[in-house]
């Protein structure tokens, strides 16, 4: 590209065409359009459910179920960054944005990306009082510290993409800038700049290494102590109990992690472009759409609150002879 054709970093004229994914046939975009809105529409409804179990069940009011209510938040409105804007170009070819509505998105997509990452975080150093400190943990998890907690976890995930972003909007972009993605994800970004592209691809590396490998260790961390600490009960009964109480967690850190190293790879090997945008829209998408379903199938006082809340009269007749 000219030289000529690019806008200096206070003129905020350029336009971002989403290519979405190059390669798909457009006989299939309908197809693909159902495909995302009922995915989206699961993500909505499985952790509205959640929400609403966790804030009107008494029972459930505890940290660990806190920490729960915060990652669904966090699934619906991560989700609601990008799907619809996807949904929107797969339907009516709406594939142009703004300069501000691309930076935005860009912004809080990573923002909510590293949200995500340490509301993991602190799931895992609840549990690991529960489990390795049982009677320090009133003391430990009270409502004001699990506040804190999680307010430090959105905090920190606000303040963290503010660099990349900036300066990634100080970059000169043709007055219509082609991205190769379904959203404005800021490699994809970054790649439809004239400018040099080496300094914000290292930073948004650097970046991604402190939102995503520093917690996994935090989290290894903790399960470390946690397995070091059940080996240590003698019953198997107690074994059995200690580990129930993290597998909710366990399968969405599971699931988080790898759906980021398919994300990783996809964009750091030599696969086609394709690969590269399904990576990312699979990360975008996979793991809250996962979460809900791990929590209502694998807990069972989640699940008990949300059919009680779906039969309100059960557990009543229940009791009738």
């Amino acid at each position: 590209m000219q030289p000529t054709a690019c806008n200096g970093s206070e003129d905020y004229s350029t336009i971002f065409y989403l290519l979405g994914i190059p390669s798909l046939p457009q006989s299939l975009f309908l197809s693909i359009f159902f495909v995302f809105l009922l995915l989206y529409l699961l993500i909505l409804v499985g952790n509205t459910l959640i929400l609403v179990a966790v804030v009107a069940e008494p029972s459930l009011h505890k940290p660990m179920y806190f920490f729960l209510i915060n990652l669904s938040a966090l699934d619906i409105i991560f989700t609601t960054i990008t799907v619809p804007k996807m949904l929107s170009l797969l339907l009516l070819g709406d594939h142009f944005l703004s300069f501000p509505a691309c930076f935005l998105q860009m912004y809080l997509f990573q923002s909510f990306t590293c949200s995500e990452a340490f509301i993991l975080v602190v799931m895992a150093y609840d549990r690991y009082v529960a489990i390795c400190r049982p009677l320090h943990y009133p003391v430990h998890m009270t409502p004001q510290t699990n506040a804190a907690l999680a307010a430090s976890a959105w905090l920190a995930a606000l303040l963290l993409p503010i660099p990349p972003v900036v300066q990634t909007s100080h970059m000169a972009f043709g007055s219509v800038a082609h991205v190769y993605h379904c959203f404005c994800d800021h490699l994809a970004v970054v790649q439809a700049s004239c400018s040099d592209t080496t300094p914000q691809t290292l930073m948004g590396f650097c970046i991604a290494m402190v939102v995503s490998f520093l917690p996994l260790l935090l989290v290894l961390l903790s399960y470390a102590l946690i397995l070091a600490s059940v080996l240590r009960i003698r019953s198997q009964e107690g074994r059995s109990k200690a580990f129930s109480t993290c597998s909710s967690h366990l399968l969405v850190v599971g699931t988080y992690y790898s759906s980021i190293a398919l994300a990783y790879v996809s964009y750091r090997a030599d696969l086609p472009l394709d690969f590269h945008v399904m990576g990312n829209v699979v990360y975008a998408i996979l793991t809250p759409v996962l979460n809900p379903l791990i929590y209502t199938l694998r807990n069972k006082d989640v699940k008990a609150a949300i059919t009680k809340m779906a039969c309100p009269q059960g557990p009543k007749n229940a009791g009738k002879p």
